[in-house]
């Protein structure tokens, strides 16, 4: 079976059906390799993101 990156995008939580035909057309065509970077970048930022809510959350808390 062919490798689908946008599957792929997809799978790891990357919206890729929002975006407009043109661009899925272009993530499409990244390799494995590619697309392991944006997912292991995805994963950077939700981990940051996840960070900052619980932080917010622990202030909340504190007062």
């Amino acid at each position: 079976m062919p490798f689908d990156a946008l599957e792929a995008l997809r799978r790891a939580g990357n919206p890729v059906d929002l975006l407009d035909e043109e661009q899925r057309a272009v993530l499409a065509q990244l390799t494995e390799a590619e697309v392991a970077v944006l997912n292991s970048v995805k994963e950077r930022l939700d981990a940051v993101s996840d960070h900052e809510v619980e932080a917010h959350s622990a202030a909340l808390k504190i007062v």
